[in-house]
């Protein structure tokens, strides 16, 4: 099914020749005429069945005893073929936002995760014909489509480099966009956007997915510190040397690199130790 322009002319012409059919009934019974007068009423009344008023972003599918006529889109007030029922959809802009869903990731970690969905109707016979009630259509491919894409990434991948639902936002909902666009073609349904709204480890694993989330921080920022840290006493030791200030053997280097990082990398302040006596 396809959509098309449904044959139609203005209303308030329709109204006119209501008015004057109308007209010529009520002459046509004072004269005694009641063939002519009867017939001038039931196209009267005909008539009034063919018309339709069209809000703007609204369009009226007309069907004729189960046969599709076409759409009205352009809004305003129309006449069809008279006997013609008309269905209303709505062609704006809406959301669904989903409820929250559990699922499993890639690795197998169960998480909850929710988006919301912006789409509009592009194609009226489609979604008025081709499925019983697109609007539950939506929600329900839109659940299925993001416990799908959820369980092609995993939650988060440790600094490894690779796709994640929490740090790579953007690809996950292209992704999410694409397949829904695919489910959703049937409908006549249009997906504009769509996006992650939660996403969180499940209750039962939050507090251990935390403790590996920070020992990873501690990690980063511990090699961090260490890289600053030599680089900071090699700059000490090379201007020792190119000043002359201090003659250090082998030994000394390396007594004073042992107390220049442990002073550095310290997570608390040095104390110091005043060394009267020799290394030797």
């Amino acid at each position: 099914m396809k959509e098309f322009a449904a044959p139609k002319v203005n209303g308030f012409l329709a109204i006119l020749a209501f008015l004057s059919l109308t007209a010529v009934g009520v002459v046509a019974f004072a004269g005694g005429s009641f063939g002519v007068g009867t017939a001038a009423l039931i196209a009267a009344v005909l008539l009034l069945t063919s018309m339709h008023i069209v809000q703007p972003n609204q369009a009226v599918v007309v069907t004729f005893f189960g046969r599709y006529l076409g759409t009205i889109r352009t809004s305003g007030f129309w006449a069809t073929v008279p006997l013609s029922s008309g269905k209303k959809i709505s062609l704006r802009v809406r959301n669904f936002d989903s409820r929250k869903l559990k699922v499993n990731d890639t690795e197998g970690n169960p998480i909850e995760i929710a988006a919301v969905v912006v789409f509009r109707v592009v194609d009226s016979a489609k979604a008025a014909f081709d499925v019983d009630n697109y609007e539950s259509f939506v929600e329900i491919q839109s659940e299925t489509a993001l416990r799908h894409v959820a369980s092609q990434y995993p939650y988060d991948t440790f600094g490894d480099g690779g796709v994640s639902l929490r740090g790579n936002a953007d690809e996950v909902s292209a992704e999410l966009t694409r397949e829904l666009q695919e489910r959703l073609a049937v409908a006549g349904v249009e997906v504009m956007e769509a996006r992650l709204t939660h996403l969180a480890y499940a209750p039962e694993i939050a507090g251990a997915m935390l403790q590996r989330q920070q020992a990873t921080a501690i990690v980063a920022a511990r090699q961090k510190i260490v890289e600053g840290a030599v680089g900071m006493v090699q700059a000490a030791l090379e201007q020792l040397q190119k000043e002359n200030i201090v003659q250090l053997d082998e030994e000394r280097k390396a007594a004073m690199v042992n107390n220049l990082m442990v002073a550095i990398v310290s997570d608390r302040s040095a104390q110091p130790v005043l060394n009267a006596g020799t290394l030797y």
